[in-house]
C-alpha cells in the first residue's frame, strides 16, 4: 500500500541547516550510548564503527531487556538483515521506549517476514529510516525491492518514496547511494562523494545506520542523518586511497573513522527546499 499523508499548511517549514561538524563535535564530547539490533552478518563491524566514531554500542537484542535498554540508551538501531523472533520482539519493545531510532529495512520488499514487521514498526515512527533506494520504494508501497541486499534504483528514483515515507512518519528519511540523500518534511540534502569499496565490505551501510542513531542522541534527525552519511563519505575516500582492495580497506576505514575531525566536514552536505 502506498503511503499518503498530507501535511497541515499551518505546520511551518523547519529552517535549514546543514552543519555537520557541529555534530560530530557533540558526538564527541557526549560519546551516547547507542543500542544496536541488528543482523548477525554485521554485529561485529558495526560496533567497531560506533568506538571508531565516537559512541558507545551496546548490542543489547534480548526480549525483556531491549526495551529497558532503549529506555536509557540515546539512540536505537533496529536493522532487519536477520530478524529472527527473539530480534522481532525486541525491537517491538525498544521502539516502544521513545528514544530516537533508526529504522534500517533491509531485504524489505520481496521477503515476507521482514516485509510485514517493517511495515509494523513504520507505524511506531522512527526518527529516521534508512535504506537503499529499492528498500525505500519498496517501503513506501512503490517497488518490489532489490536483488537481495542490493538496489536496483538510485536514490533520485526514490526521491518521492522517501518524502512520502518522511510526510508518513514525521521523521527523515535517509536514501544510500552515489549521492545520498536525505529529506524530511520540507528539507532536502545531498552528500556527494564516498567509495565504492563500502559496497565490498559487509556491514558498510548497516553501520552507517548505526551511526545515524548515535547522532540522533545530540542532534535532531535531519541534521544526524546528513552528520552520518558525510562522516561515511570522508571516511570511505580516504581509506580508499591507501587501500589494496576490501580487506585493507575495512581496517583503514575504522582508521578513518577514528581520524575524521570536524573541519573535514565543512562544505560535504548540500541543502536545498
Amino acid at each position: 500500500m502506498v503511503v499518503r499523508t498530507s501535511s497541515s499548511p499551518s505546520t511551518p517549514t523547519p529552517a535549514l541547516q546543514a552543519d555537520p561538524a557541529r555534530a560530530l563535535e557533540r558526538l564527541r564530547e557526549a560519546s551516547p550510548l547507542t543500542q544496536c539490533i541488528t543482523n548477525a552478518v554485521v554485529t561485529n563491524f558495526t560496533a567497531n564503527a560506533l568506538l571508531a566514531l565516537g559512541a558507545a554500542p551496546a548490542m543489547c537484542d534480548i526480549p525483556g531487556e531491549a526495551g529497558m535498554f532503549a529506555g536509557i540508551a540515546g539512540g536505537v538501531l533496529v536493522n532487519l538483515g536477520t530478524p529472527t523472533a527473539e530480534q522481532r520482539d525486541a525491537a517491538r519493545e525498544a521502539v516502544a521506549a521513545g528514544t530516537p531510532w533508526v529504522l534500517d529495512p533491509v531485504a524489505v520488499g520481496a521477503l515476507p517476514v521482514r516485509t510485514a514487521l517493517a511495515h509494523e514498526l513504520l507505524e511506531a515512527r522512527p526518527a529516521i529510516i534508512r535504506g537503499n533506494a529499492s528498500e525505500i520504494l519498496a517501503l513506501a508501497g512503490l517497488g518490489a525491492g532489490g536483488r537481495g541486499v542490493d538496489a536496483t534504483d538510485t536514490a533520485d528514483d526514490a526521491l518521492d518514496a522517501a518524502r512520502e515515507l518522511a510526510a508518513h512518519t514525521g521523521g527523515t528519511v535517509a536514501v544510500s547511494g552515489e549521492t545520498d540523500l536525505i529529506v524530511d518534511a520540507g528539507r532536502t540534502a545531498r552528500v556527494p562523494g564516498g567509495s565504492a569499496l563500502l559496497t565490498k565490505v559487509t556491514g558498510g551501510g548497516c553501520a552507517l545506520g548505526a551511526a545515524m542513531a548515535a547522532f540522533a542522541a545530540v542532534v535532531e534527525p535531519f541534521e544526524a542523518a546528513h552528520a552520518a552519511s558525510a562522516v561515511w563519505a570522508v571516511a570511505s575516500e580516504r581509506a580508499a586511497s591507501r587501500s589494496a582492495g576490501p580487506g585493507s580497506f575495512a581496517v583503514a576505514f575504522l582508521d578513518e573513522l577514528a581520524a575524521v575531525q570536524p573541519h573535514d566536514l565543512v562544505g560535504r552536505v548540500e541543502l536545498t527546499r
